[in-house]
């Protein structure tokens, strides 16, 4: 048996995972954006036990989807829209989050809420990424190439299309693509 649950946040709650973000962004500002991606990413590497529930999952892969938007140096985010993601990773690279992980169930849940956050604010930034990863795995294919290589690599036949990658992305985000319905508010601060 299943169970449904449907939560909605009113503003004075968001402004609480804002509150929580920019804590989260003053104490990580000392830190490399390596370490942030390292600590967001013992996130998907730790998870407390076999017991995570599926909605948790389910949110942890746009997690994976922002850590891979900083890594892939193939794709070569600008530094501006890199310090974007950042400061969204911020939060998971904190080990005293709202919830702490390790309660049985319910420890994620900040971090589900949070990533759910971070991708309403970086929706342009993941689906131009997206767009360009699906690009790149069927070219490659096509041309009889690893896609794995290229995520270390820049290659000359790929640049065009990163660039209009880029460029749908500053569109999407200038456009108010990810406004996602309503909501003032920013998770983001400038590193």
């Amino acid at each position: 048996m299943s169970l449904d649950i449907t939560i909605q946040l009113a503003d004075e709650d968001l402004d609480h995972f804002v509150e929580a973000m920019k804590r989260a962004q003053v104490k990580a500002a000392d830190l490399s954006p390596k370490e942030i991606v390292e600590a967001a990413s013992k996130l998907l590497v730790d998870l407390p036990g076999d017991k995570v529930p599926q909605f948790i999952k389910d949110r942890l892969v746009s997690l994976d989807q922002m850590i891979q938007l900083v890594v892939d140096e193939g794709y070569g985010l600008p530094q501006e829209d890199r310090d974007r993601v950042l400061s969204c990773l911020a939060y998971f690279a904190d080990p005293h989050d709202i919830i702490p992980d390790n309660v049985p169930v319910i420890g994620l849940l900040d971090d589900a809420i949070m990533i759910e956050l971070c991708v309403r604010e970086l929706r342009p930034e993941i689906d131009s990424y997206a767009d360009f990863v699906l690009f790149r795995n069927q070219e490659a294919t096509r041309r009889g190439v690893d896609p794995a290589t290229l995520k270390t690599e820049r290659v000359e036949w790929l640049e065009t299309r990163r660039q209009e990658a880029h460029e749908g992305m500053r569109r999407r985000r200038r456009d108010g693509y990810s406004s996602g319905g309503g909501g003032g508010f920013s998770l983001f601060k400038a590193r």
